[in-house]
């Protein structure tokens, strides 16, 4: 492919010329969806300007969502956008009754994920060639070199200060003023849960949840012994406030729980003005929430969303989140606000394992702060973006026409709604034995509900090997039907 020099007299910004360019070949067809476009060099050469223009160029084409990059293998056409013909699930209706939790079935399954010949499309786990691990281990090595003491010695609480300074900025772009002094750093999302959880409630009470709800958090509750109530959900809005509301006037509701951004399973992400409202709602009642918001980061487009914490001025909010689905899952590193309740989860925290591994802490320190946090973070939410328009487009060509499936805005998990007379849970055992792994609606809810759904994980790079894997699981539901 051929393209002429750009015309001088043009006023347009020199890397705009180019974008459009190139926009214009992807309008006209000439450069197919998954076509390879020029490399930057080649484009450098052709057009007579800059690398550093090339580069900008499709920068831009990345921002209009026309153009991909692939490690190591340049840059490509994206697919066309999703066609909005199908319905997204309907909010839920869970029964209106108080639970006693029992996971034991989500521990079932979390067993079967072990086999690494499974595909997973059941654990909302991203892959981690998704993340910059050479980088990590670069670091981790400097880190150990230059802090060998620290690294094997028990560290005070609240955690290392510089990760807690670099958590402290970060959260600015959720709306969030904070001193690294109000942050705890814990073992991941999990144990800042497990602690946020113990800090404000005691065994038996009740628990008001989004449902369906993420299973991790509902073996939590069992583990305390505490009983949940799950509360209506939309797939886009979130938590349905008038049902909160009756729920606390009814009372006996210690805490409520919510993933505020791209919830999992459902991918909804609350409005600003619906997070203000779930928090005023809480302080008329004085309910502490604990707010989940490992996905936060994972916006597609634009801003990140705000926090509902960036509203809390009474302290009744315990926010948690992590790094497990930005930079490393393994490395285990998490953290939590915990407002008025800072002194009970430091003291829980300290009486569960002293603290988190310093080294892990001062890696992921040091990669905040010079690692190019924000670039890495630009390719991953692309990443995950991309294959979730691609299992989206595949969902709908090899999936029956009565499935409904929710359109996220961010995250990387897609949940699945066929007609109601079909069973996930069987899915779930007969996708087994083709050595795929999906997660079945019932382990997302207390009650058993959401038997004809289920979430699939997006966090894995396209492949034909993961598109054949969709292909069976659409026979295995029409089989079904």
């Amino acid at each position: 492919m051929n393209l002429k020099p750009l015309e001088k007299l043009d006023r347009t910004n020199l890397y705009e010329q180019v974008a459009n360019r190139v926009q214009s070949l992807i309008e006209e067809g000439t450069l197919q969806p998954g076509d390879r476009i020029p490399s930057v060099r080649r484009m450098h050469r052709q057009m007579n300007v800059s690398i550093s223009t090339v580069l900008e160029a499709y920068r831009l084409l990345e921002d209009r969502g026309l153009i991909g990059a692939r490690p190591q293998s340049g840059y490509f056409v994206k697919q066309k956008p999703l066609l909005s013909h199908r319905d997204e699930p309907n909010p839920s209706t869970p029964p209106r009754r108080i639970y006693t939790v029992d996971a034991s079935i989500a521990l079932g399954i979390n067993v079967a994920l072990r086999d690494p010949n499974i595909i997973r499309l059941g654990a909302a786990v991203p892959d981690p060639q998704l993340f910059p691990i050479k980088a990590l281990n670069r670091l981790m090595g400097q880190v150990m070199r230059q802090h060998p003491e620290t690294c094997h010695a028990y560290n005070p609480l609240p955690g290392c200060e510089p990760l807690r300074h670099e958590v402290a900025r970060r959260l600015m772009d959720a709306g969030c003023s904070l001193t690294p002094e109000q942050i705890l750093i814990t073992n991941g999302t999990t144990e800042a849960l497990h602690l946020c959880l113990r800090a404000v409630t005691k065994p038996g009470d009740t628990v008001a949840i989004e449902s369906p709800c993420y299973y991790g958090l509902l073996e939590i509750l069992e583990s305390l012994h505490l009983r949940a109530l799950e509360l209506p959900t939309h797939p886009r809005d979130g938590l349905i406030l008038e049902e909160l509301e009756t729920a606390l006037k009814q009372g006996n509701i210690a805490a409520c729980t919510v993933v505020s951004n791209f919830s999992n399973p459902l991918g909804c992400c609350m409005s600003d003005s619906h997070k203000k409202q779930l928090l005023e709602i809480l302080e008329r009642y004085d309910i502490p929430l604990i707010e989940d918001d490992i996905y936060g980061d994972l916006k597609f487009d634009g801003n990140r969303p705000k926090a509902i914490k960036a509203y809390d001025r009474k302290g009744l909010v315990l926010y948690c989140a992590s790094c497990s689905k930005t930079l490393s899952a393994g490395l285990r590193v998490g953290w939590t606000v915990p407002g008025r309740y800072q002194t009970k989860v430091e003291q829980l925290k300290l009486i569960t394992n002293i603290n988190t591994a310093a080294a892990n802490q001062l890696t992921i320190a040091s990669f905040l702060a010079n690692g190019g946090y924000d670039r890495h973070l630009r390719q991953l939410r692309r990443a995950y973006q991309e294959q979730v328009i691609r299992m989206t487009q595949a969902i709908y060509e090899y999936f029956p026409d009565e499935t409904k499936v929710t359109r996220p805005t961010g995250g990387y998990v897609l949940w699945v709604e066929i007609p109601s007379k079909f069973d996930s849970m069987t899915l779930y055992h007969q996708a087994l034995q083709d050595q795929i792994s999906i997660a079945p609606g019932s382990i997302f809810s207390v009650s058993g509900s959401y038997q004809n759904c289920f979430r699939l994980n997006c966090g894995i790079p396209w492949s034909d090997q993961l598109e054949q894997a969709l292909k069976t699981l659409g026979v295995l539901i029409h089989q079904q039907l």
